[in-house]
């Protein structure tokens, strides 16, 4: 790459990180035949937030977060202009209803500046360092509903909302007391995902290159969207579950992550057989057992 192409490339990857795109939400989920309430209610902050509730008339829910740029229904990867991700349309609504058929609630939320739910710090993402806010916030409203408040309560999250997870479980501890079980997806470990995504591009000082752009965007730095020191702070039985080939991430990073989590119940699952990541977003409505697996066992434990 000469000069003005690796400043393209290097300012258009950090505008997709600091500024993502919105990808509307184009499925509901009574096209898979489950009821459902829209539902809003404010971060830790106070910004508003848009999500589903989806009850099963049972007394356990699961929380559903989501990867960037998608939002609470999945992200249309198969459609233009928001291609580029090995065309993969990913559709969270299988996952909801395989939770919903075995008896469990579903709250899936927008975190903020993704699908409905509102615009807040200038529209700039943080990577899960602004957006911890929203996963208490999400917390706290499933604790202020009459009918969820006393339901046993576990947590999926992934990516963006993976390391939002993260961080606020570092933050507010306490937040998570009655938190039984998390599986986290595809955690970030910024410094990784640029020098892989610039050694691609041939870049050798990527990383030196896109920390200057990026800062100037959001004041953050790339060493900040570092989740291995994070998950210390992890104190619930928890699986981590990684696309074992993706090319964006650095396996050694998330074995790292997982054995920085101090629980003895914990397990790290690959998924192998493709290099896509978005392949780590539809594993649970393809392969939903796993999940399910999980999830049962820490609710039957309690």
């Amino acid at each position: 790459m000469d000069q003005q192409q690796t400043e393209h490339f290097i300012n258009t990857l950090a505008h997709g990180l600091a500024t993502p795109p919105r990808a509307p939400i184009l499925k509901r989920p009574d096209e898979y035949g489950l009821q459902y309430e829209d539902v809003f209610f404010p971060a830790m902050d106070g910004l508003p937030l848009e999500g589903w509730f989806i009850p099963a008339g049972s007394d356990r829910l699961i929380i559903c977060n989501h990867f960037g740029p998608a939002n609470r229904q999945g992200y249309p990867g198969h459609l233009e202009p928001w291609r580029g991700y090995g065309g993969i349309e990913v559709d969270f609504l299988p996952k909801y209803k395989a939770l919903h058929d075995a008896g469990y609630n579903v709250l899936a939320y927008d975190l903020r500046n993704h699908g409905l739910s509102s615009s807040g710090n200038g529209g700039i993402s943080g990577v899960g360092l602004i957006e911890w806010r929203d996963v208490i916030g999400s917390i706290r409203y499933a604790k202020s509903r009459s009918d969820t408040a006393n339901m046993t309560m576990s947590l999926q999250s992934l990516c963006i909302g993976c390391n939002s997870t993260f961080v606020a479980m570092r933050k507010h501890p306490d937040e998570f007391e009655h938190v039984l079980s998390f599986i986290a997806v595809q955690p970030v470990v910024g410094r990784s995902l640029i020098e892989l995504s610039c050694a691609v591009a041939g870049i050798e000082n990527g990383v030196e290159l896109f920390d200057q752009v990026f800062r100037r965007m959001t004041g953050f730095r790339v060493d900040d969207y570092d989740m291995r020191p994070y998950a210390k702070h992890i104190r619930v039985p928890t699986l981590v579950v990684q696309v074992k080939d993706d090319p964006s991430t650095r396996g050694s990073d998330i074995q790292t992550i997982f054995d920085n989590i101090p629980v003895d119940d914990k397990r790290l699952f690959w998924i192998e057989g493709t290099p896509l990541r978005h392949h780590g977003y539809t594993y649970f409505s393809e392969h939903p057992e796993l999940m399910l697996e999980w999830f049962d066992r820490h609710m039957t434990d309690h």
